[in-house]
């Protein structure tokens, strides 16, 4: 199997920390975003719509959605687990990972390239502000419900945790913060940092 990635990227990051956690090595090409490389015939050809990541299989065909792929390897290689190992685990991260995801990571993807794209795209200021408050409304839910345990569903590290540090990161390396009131997010990124899967 091969990732087709780009390290920046927030969607292709979920899934290099997912398989650094896992253990998991994979042959990787990187696509250059900023270059145009998801938008060439061969890069088509395998994702119409021209987004990052795809996992080209074993067979030739590609997965093309990080939480798919992700979900894919997780069955590949279910030690150590990632998606819980009881119903309720695994809808608890699913549950967490869809609000780090479509309320967190997307809102910061969307602020980013409405104010400060690497893609080079227009500031649109209106929409940085909507998202912004679609930001902190769901800030407001994630906070409490981490809490103060060392992962975003509990004890162990699960793909929340991965999605999380993908929007986070990419926001922090192009100067979109959050609230310092949100103090459980602050503290669980504090902790994460320093996990191999994203020091250095």
């Amino acid at each position: 199997m091969k990732l087709y990635t780009f390290f920046v990227a927030p969607n292709p990051t979920k899934v290099n920390v997912f398989l650094a956690e896992k253990g998991i090595e994979l042959e990787r090409e990187i696509v250059s975003l900023p270059e145009g490389g998801q938008r060439t015939p061969e890069f088509l050809a395998r994702n119409p719509a021209g987004r990052l990541p795809v996992l080209e299989l074993d067979d030739g065909t590609y997965l093309t959605e990080s939480l798919a792929i992700i979900e894919f390897l997780e069955e590949l290689h279910p030690d150590p687990p990632m998606i819980g190992t009881t119903p309720v685990e695994r809808a608890r991260a699913r549950e967490l990972e869809r609000i780090c995801d479509l309320g967190v990571l997307l809102a910061i993807a969307r602020i980013v390239h409405a104010t400060n794209s690497p893609l080079g795209l227009p500031p649109q200021p209106e929409i940085a502000r909507s998202f912004r408050e679609i930001l902190e409304r769901n800030l407001d839910v994630l906070d409490p419900r981490i809490g103060d345990g060392p992962f975003v569903a509990g004890d162990r590290v699960t793909v929340a945790d991965c999605t999380l540090w993908a929007g986070l990161a990419f926001g922090s390396w192009r100067s979109v913060e959050i609230d310092p009131r949100y103090e459980n997010v602050a503290a669980w990124r504090e902790r994460f940092a320093k996990r191999p899967s994203v020091a250095g």
